[in-house]
């Protein structure tokens, strides 16, 4: 096979998977009418929904990335038994099909778990609130983050930290003077996408909290009760919001020597 037959055969593949990609976002797009698209601008449940969704999926990025990156230095760091063991339970979330995920976390953080009651105790409830709309969102997305912040703390040159060590520096003034900011990148990279596969869950999600509305739940309420006409409106905003939003959070990342060239 010559290089030029070699190249168009590759190229063709290529092709294909973006057309296979941009073709149903395309048709959705063409298929919307504006004054659709802009009456969901003015639907209140819309609005809400989406300011639920981006708002739980921050806070749960936020709470679940500071907690998990001491366990991501250790991945990286330390040698321990049961560490491959380990990284496999880490990634069952994005293996398990979400909705059992869901069935999963009810029995943890349902009425009659001692979680639960201890929530109860303290004057709320994980099911139906927003609270539990975070743990979904994180338990299905937090692989991705820990995955990424151990690759982080992977490259960081150990010496580095030796010699600060050596020179007196704790352990903890350490990690978060030299070991975090030199994984930035990976960690900040692996917050985006943990943030961006919050956004988008829905079968974890279902389970434990379907009201309030996050917008996927909301997208499949109104495909069941009305119809594709009344839910691809919503399905195509929220969709250039998240978008907009994940590229703001990519560009606000970006190495600025690459941004440079």
């Amino acid at each position: 096979m010559s290089n030029r037959t070699f190249t168009l055969l590759f190229s063709t593949g290529l092709a294909l998977v973006l057309l296979f990609i941009i073709s149903p976002i395309a048709g959705m797009i063409i298929k919307t009418p504006l004054p659709d698209l802009f009456e969901a601008t003015r639907d209140g449940e819309v609005t809400d929904s989406i300011f639920l969704t981006i708002s739980a999926s921050f806070a749960a990025t936020l709470i679940f990335a500071i907690l998990s990156l001491p366990a991501s230095w250790m991945l990286a760091r330390k040698r321990f038994p049961f560490k491959r063991l380990i990284l496999g339970i880490i990634d069952l979330p994005i293996v398990i099909p979400h909705t059992a995920a869901g069935i999963a976390l009810l029995g943890l953080v349902s009425r009659d778990s001692v979680i639960g009651k201890l929530a109860a105790s303290m004057g709320f409830d994980f099911i139906g609130h927003p609270s539990g709309i975070m743990l979904a969102m994180a338990f299905v997305s937090l692989p991705f983050f820990i995955n990424a912040a151990r690759e982080g703390f992977t490259s960081v040159p150990e010496r580095i930290e030796n010699a600060a060590l050596n020179l007196g520096a704790s352990p903890l003034k350490v990690f978060l003077t030299i070991s975090i900011p030199l994984a930035s990148r990976n960690i900040v990279s692996g917050a985006v996408m943990m943030f961006a596969r919050g956004m988008s869950e829905f079968g974890a999600i279902v389970i434990i909290a379907y009201q309030p509305m996050t917008t996927p739940v909301l997208i499949f309420e109104r495909f069941s009760a009305f119809g594709l006409q009344y839910a691809r409106p919503v399905a195509l905003l929220f969709m250039i919001i998240s978008v907009a939003v994940f590229l703001l959070m990519r560009l606000l990342t970006k190495d600025p020597e690459n941004a440079r060239n």
